[in-house]
């Protein structure tokens, strides 16, 4: 059996799994071989699979058990850079991109950053990346995401202009040695907690990072209010959304007393908010 071969059965093994069953096969192979997909599809489809395909099979037993590729992988791509992840931190998806490109667009030379809920630190280190003047502080209640974010933001040489703190904006004082900040970004929880959503999600990521209460609402109801003592005046903060949540999150900001544009995705949906 080559390498193809391999990558074929698989595939079909994958197929009520996941819709991109042929893709993730090949990542899986190449992860296994450790090659880029590219190097493989060039230049090993025909060689032997036979020394890799204990390996190759347990992988692939993960992903048909729903595990998400990601977390298989331990990294995602964000922005065109590699980000390092694991269960009980966020993955990071593609429509979140919509908030990098609004915060280079609306606050290009923004000096001090914060990122709410930072997760892996994508939105962070991605935004810094692009912005190298900018100083970064991302929060998350979570140890783990912590732990990621801290690792990434040294993978990409930002440590000495990011800082990972483990902080909850519920906690009485969180934010009171912070500062004010420039831009603030946020993909706060905003699912609502009885929909139901595929097993890659659901039972695999962290639901705390998921969920926020009966509308999806409760997170934006809590962070919202505390923005104006964080934010420099002329500041803008940046929220992801429920694509179907523009008029009720927009809402709860015009009674903190911003005003508010909204911003859409590559497939043309509501995905973000600035408010100023």
């Amino acid at each position: 059996m080559t390498i193809a071969d391999a990558i074929r059965a698989a595939a079909d093994r994958l197929f009520a799994t996941s819709d991109t069953a042929r893709l993730d096969a090949e990542l899986l192979m190449a992860h296994v071989l450790r090659l880029s997909r590219s190097d493989m599809l060039l230049r090993h489809m025909r060689d032997e699979a036979a020394p890799h395909l204990a390996s190759f099979d347990a992988l692939v037993a993960r992903r048909t058990a729903h595990e998400p590729i990601a977390y298989i992988l331990g990294r995602q791509e964000f922005f065109g850079h590699e980000f390092a992840v694991m269960p009980g931190v966020l993955i990071p998806r593609g429509d979140s991109e919509t908030l990098v490109r609004a915060a280079l667009e609306m606050a290009p030379d923004a000096g001090r950053v914060l990122d709410m809920g930072t997760g892996s630190g994508a939105l962070l280190i991605s935004s810094l990346l692009a912005n190298t003047g900018a100083q970064g502080i991302g929060i998350d209640a979570s140890e783990t995401a912590a732990l990621v974010a801290s690792a990434n933001a040294s993978a990409h040489g930002l440590s000495g202009r990011v800082q990972i703190l483990r902080r909850s904006w519920r906690d009485e004082g969180w934010a009171d040695d912070l500062g004010q900040f420039d831009l603030i970004l946020c993909n706060p929880p905003y699912v609502e907690s009885d929909a139901v959503l595929d097993p890659d999600v659901c039972d695999h990521e962290p639901t705390e990072a998921l969920f926020s209460g009966p509308e999806g609402l409760d997170d934006y109801r809590v962070i919202i209010p505390q923005l104006g003592k964080l934010l420099f005046s002329g500041g803008v903060a940046i929220f992801e959304i429920g694509h179907l949540q523009a008029a009720q999150v927009s809402d709860i900001a015009h009674e903190s007393g911003f005003t508010v544009e909204v911003l859409h995705d590559l497939g043309g949906r509501d995905r973000a908010l600035v408010l100023t």
